[in-house]
C-alpha cells in the first residue's frame, strides 16, 4: 500500500516509492529503494523535497516506525554519518579493473537506448525515471575510472553508431561536468542531456542516416533538422528538463555564430550546450562512420584545438584535461622510434602516460609488445602518429577487451 508522508516523518527502514517534486531537486538517481543508510536519510532531509511516497508493504510504516524504541549507538550520530557517507563513495579503481564492468554497462545500455529510439520513432512517451538508471550506471563507471567506459564505447560498429553515440556523449558530459567542478545535480543534468542530445536522429530516414557516401546538400539539410526534431520529440514525450531540451536543440551551435539551428553566438549559448558541442564532436570524429574512418583520439584533440570559432576554449581545455592530452587508444611515436599505444593515464602527468610499444619505425617491423611507464623516464613521446600511415592494422587489442 502506498502512503504519502511528510519529510519529517521519514525513518530508516521505509521503502521509498517516489519523491514528490522535480527529479532534479532530489539527490538520488533512483526513486525506488529501501532507506538503509543514515547518509541517505540526511541527503533526503537536506533536499528541497517536502513529501515522499512510501510503500508500507515493502518497508516500515510511518506510525509503526514512530512507536519503535530507538536503539542508541556508542558512536555519536554525526560520526556514523561521516563513516557511512565515506564508505558509500564510489572507490577509484584502475583502468584494467573497470574495463569488464564498463563493457557490461555499454552492452546493457545499448539495448535500452535502441528501445528508446524505437519508441520515439513511434511517437510513444518516455519517462525521465526510465532512463535515469542508465545515466546512473554510466556516471558510476566514469567515477570509478573516467577512462575505461569512454575508451571502450569508441569501439562501436557502424550499425550501432547512433545508439552508442548517446552512451558515449553521456559519459563524456558526466566526466566534463566533474572536471568543471559542477554540482552533483548539474552532473546529473549533464549526463541526462548527453544521453538524450541526439534523439532527433530517430526522425531521420535510415537511408540518409546510414548512407555510406557523402550526403547531398538536400540530404544534409534533412540531417541538420535533427536538433529541432529532437526538441519536439522530447517535449511530446513529456521530457521537460530545461538542460536536456537546451542541449538537444543547441549542441551544434558554434561560438562564432556559424552553427545551427539558430546561429547563436558565444554568450547566447549555455554552458551545457557548449559542453555538448565538444563531447558530441569528439565522439563523432573518433568513431568509424558510414562515410569516414575514425580519427585516433590524440589526433582528434589536436585537430579540434585548431578549429577557430567552433568551441568555447575554456570548456575545451577542461575536456582535454579530463581525458588526457593522449587519451587511451592514442597511437604515439616515441623518441626511440617505436610506435606505441596509450593504455592508461599517469596521475598528475598528462604528457607521460603508460604505453605499450609494438612497432619499430626504423626496421619497419613489429617488436615484442612492452609496457612502458613514461613518467619514469623510460622513453618519451615525440608526437601523435597514425597506425594507418604505417600500413598497420587495428591496434585496439593492445588496450581494449577483445571483441567478438
Amino acid at each position: 500500500m502506498l502512503k504519502t508522508i511528510l519529510m519529517k516523518d521519514v525513518r530508516m527502514g521505509m521503502y521509498i516509492h517516489a519523491l514528490k517534486g522535480a527529479w532534479i531537486d532530489h539527490p538520488f538517481w533512483r526513486t525506488h529503494f529501501v532507506l538503509k543508510d543514515p547518509a541517505d536519510l540526511k541527503k533526503l532531509q537536506d533536499s528541497p523535497v517536502s513529501e515522499v511516497v512510501i510503500d508500507v508493504s515493502l518497508g516500515l510504516d510511518a506510525a509503526a516506525e514512530t512507536n519503535q524504541p530507538q536503539v542508541k549507538s556508542a558512536i555519536p550520530g554525526n560520526k556514523i554519518l561521516e563513516r557511512r557517507a565515506s564508505s558509500s563513495k564510489l572507490k577509484q579503481v584502475t583502468f584494467e579493473e573497470e574495463k569488464a564492468k564498463a563493457a557490461k554497462i555499454i552492452a546493457s545500455s545499448r539495448s535500452e537506448i535502441e528501445s528508446m529510439f524505437s519508441d520515439l520513432r513511434m511517437g510513444k512517451a518516455i519517462a525521465v525515471n526510465g532512463v535515469l538508471p542508465i545515466v546512473e550506471e554510466i556516471s558510476a563507471s566514469v567515477t570509478r575510472n573516467m577512462h575505461a567506459l569512454v575508451s571502450l564505447v569508441r569501439l562501436k560498429t557502424i550499425d550501432d553508431c547512433t545508439y552508442m553515440h548517446s552512451i558515449a556523449v553521456c559519459a563524456l558530459m558526466t566526466t566534463l561536468a566533474r572536471a568543471l567542478e559542477l554540482s552533483e545535480a548539474e552532473v546529473k543534468q549533464a549526463g541526462l542531456a548527453g544521453l538524450m542530445h541526439d534523439v532527433g536522429k530517430a526522425g531521420i530516414p535510415l537511408d540518409i542516416l546510414n548512407k555510406p557516401g557523402p550526403l547531398t546538400e538536400q540530404e544534409f539539410e534533412v540531417v541538420r533538422d535533427h536538433p529541432r526534431l529532437g526538441f519536439d520529440m522530447l517535449a511530446q514525450a513529456n521530457i521537460i528538463d530545461p538542460v536536456t531540451l537546451d542541449v538537444c536543440l543547441h549542441h551544434h551551435e558554434k561560438v562564432d555564430g556559424s552553427g545551427y539551428p539558430e546561429r547563436l553566438v558565444n554568450d547566447q549559448i549555455s554552458l551545457f550546450a557548449k559542453m555538448g558541442a565538444v563531447c558530441d564532436v569528439y565522439d563523432a570524429v573518433t568513431s568509424t562512420r558510414p562515410y569516414k574512418p575514425a580519427w585516433e583520439p590524440g589526433i582528434a584533440l589536436k585537430r579540434m584545438a585548431g578549429w577557430q570559432g567552433h568551441f568555447d576554449m575554456d570548456i575545451f581545455k577542461a575536456f582535454v584535461k579530463s581525458l588526457g592530452i593522449y587519451p587511451v587508444g592514442t597511437v604515439v611515436i616515441l623518441k626511440s622510434g617505436h610506435l606505441a599505444v596509450v593504455v592508461r593515464q599517469t596521475p598528475g602527468s598528462l604528457l607521460k602516460p603508460v604505453v605499450k610499444a609494438f612497432f619499430s619505425t626504423k626496421s619497419k617491423l613489429y617488436i615484442p609488445v612492452v609496457e612502458l611507464d613514461l613518467s619514469k623516464g623510460l622513453d618519451e613521446i615525440v608526437g601523435n602518429e597514425s597506425a594507418e600511415t604505417w600500413g598497420l592494422g587495428n591496434v585496439d587489442h593492445l588496450w581494449a577487451i577483445p571483441t567478438k
